[in-house]
């Protein structure tokens, strides 16, 4: 009894000792599962971030064979005993909110033990299966009513490849999940999901938001096989007992159903109305606008439309590849080099001087063309093509890419003020003017730095009732570039050479 006690004062004492006196303010606990790691942050009611931390992973397209979900689990509930060891555990946090990557799927048997590995956005194997759902289904009329194309990324096509080429792990499957669903399944016994989560499967009609009857027909998969779309933002559910007595500054904390890490980066970048368009590059990139409603009454083909919640919708566009293409050229052409060297070489660099036209598919395409067997390819090198050129190409490539997707979105929202975001940005601001100078338009630098992280806070508070979701508690900007129109001139030329290219090379993939 005395051993167990003064362990207890002793863990008492050592929280005291090394306890941030602000975080005694702290009222919820924001999680991040982003594609290339996870990050755990508290906040005030004010939104106003106290202490975080991050564990970098590179989990989606970097690691083979694909990760468990055990793993993630790991992952969270490891940053969640480092963020909250010097906490007082007195202090009663009242909100957890997660923020996590769209379009993931795993299966679990009737146990609730995964029977698939986590299957991401940038998987695949599916190709050939989406493919087949084409040659079957109106792919118009599909992506009308759920918002989503027939592409691997998506469940359709990665239900139908389980079924065909893994029989044995789809009859074993009792339920089909998203990473977050089993995450708050394993930590609350909730896997009731949102209905931003599950806008992004494939498989929600937007207009009702409820599963849709015609695709799950054509699946063969029954509307008990997938997760109760939740009434409310908010669950009644606390953690389960050995994580509640684990975690003491969360015992009584209410889960905030988990959010997708666009639509929270949206928020979180500043970006809550349909006055403001965000762009972000990180791992990948997306262009995204939010509006009040719901989808328009027509989607252009070019774009996604998911919802934020019941009253919000956010569509836009999303590039596999952002800042990962970046760094796997970067490393591929430069391993033992300064980055910053090789970004003032890229800065000193004329627009489009080099003679190189890239298609940006290393990742696989979605937004525009949704080309679901695309690959990556360089033309144009000569003898005399330097490393840094290919480097330079490929920034201005990913540019274009966007310009097609802005134009897509002014057909919904017209001249959107652009405000941006992600790491990728923000350790290359020579990206973000290139990207102002191809689009022609002026693009504000957002000042946060870990925007998914802030949006799920954001819009958990919003939902509990602490905060008015508007400008005066979103972000103040950071630096202004406005485009230089020569260069926007030159780079029009460029971009109808890569539609062009894209138009004969993606093709042949098909």
């Amino acid at each position: 009894m005395s051993s167990v006690l003064d362990e207890t004062l002793t863990a008492e004492m050592l929280a005291a000792t090394f306890a941030r006196p602000e975080s005694e303010s702290a009222v919820l606990l924001a999680i991040d599962i982003g594609s290339s790691g996870v990050r755990a942050a508290l906040f005030d009611e004010t939104a106003r971030e106290l202490s975080c931390v991050r564990r970098n992973s590179h989990y989606l397209t970097t690691q083979a064979p694909a990760p468990t979900a055990q793993s993630f689990l790991d992952v969270v509930t490891d940053l969640i005993d480092e963020l909250l060891a010097p906490v007082p555990l007195h202090l009663e946090i009242q909100l957890i909110a997660i923020s996590c990557f769209w379009h993931s799927l795993v299966g679990v048997d009737t146990d609730g033990s995964p029977t698939t590995p986590v299957l991401d956005w940038s998987e695949r194997r599916p190709a050939n299966a989406a493919n087949k759902l084409r040659a079957r289904l109106s792919e118009t009329d599909v992506h009308q009513r759920t918002g989503c194309r027939l592409h691997p990324s998506y469940w359709p096509a990665k239900l139908l490849w389980l079924r065909t080429d893994h029989p044995a792990q789809f009859d074993a499957t009792a339920r089909w999940l998203s990473l977050s669903e089993y995450l708050t399944q394993e930590l609350f016994g909730d896997t009731r999901t949102s209905v931003c989560m599950a806008s992004a499967t494939g498989l929600l009609n937007q207009h009702t938001c409820q599963w849709d009857p015609a695709l799950l027909a054509e699946l063969q998969i029954g509307s008990e096989q997938l997760s109760e779309i939740a009434p409310d933002a908010i669950s009644d559910r606390t953690l389960r007992k050995n994580y509640s007595s684990r975690w003491l500054q969360l015992r009584n904390a209410r889960l905030f159903l988990a959010v997708g890490d666009g639509a929270a980066n949206s928020i979180g970048s500043g970006c809550s109305t349909g006055g403001k368009l965000a762009l972000m590059i990180g791992t990948s990139a997306a262009a995204r606008v939010v509006f009040a409603g719901g989808p328009p009454a027509n989607i252009p083909a070019e774009l996604w439309c998911y919802r934020m919640d019941r009253q919000r919708t956010i569509i836009g566009g999303a590039l596999s590849d952002g800042g990962g293409l970046y760094n796997w050229l970067q490393q591929t052409l430069f391993p033992d080099s300064d980055p910053g060297q090789i970004s003032w070489q890229i800065a000193q660099m004329e627009a489009d001087s080099h003679g190189l036209t890239v298609l940006p598919f290393w990742a696989g395409e979605r937004s525009t063309g949704w080309a679901s067997n695309a690959r990556g390819g360089i033309l144009g090198l000569g003898m005399n093509t330097t490393p840094v050129q290919i480097l330079r190409a490929a920034m201005e490539a990913v540019a274009y890419r966007f310009a097609l997707i802005v134009t897509a979105l002014d057909s919904v929202v017209s001249s959107a003020a652009i405000v941006a975001s992600g790491n990728a940005l923000y350790s290359s601001e020579v990206w973000v003017q290139l990207i102002s100078d191809v689009i022609g338009r002026q693009i504000t630098l957002s000042d946060t730095r870990e925007a998914s992280t802030r949006g799920a806070a954001l819009l958990a508070l919003e939902a509990a009732g602490k905060i008015q979701l508007n400008e005066n508690v979103i972000v103040q900007s950071q630096r202004v570039f406005a485009p230089d129109f020569s260069n926007h001139a030159q780079y029009q030329e460029a971009i109808r050479r890569q539609q062009k290219f894209y138009d004969a090379v993606v093709s042949f993939y098909q």
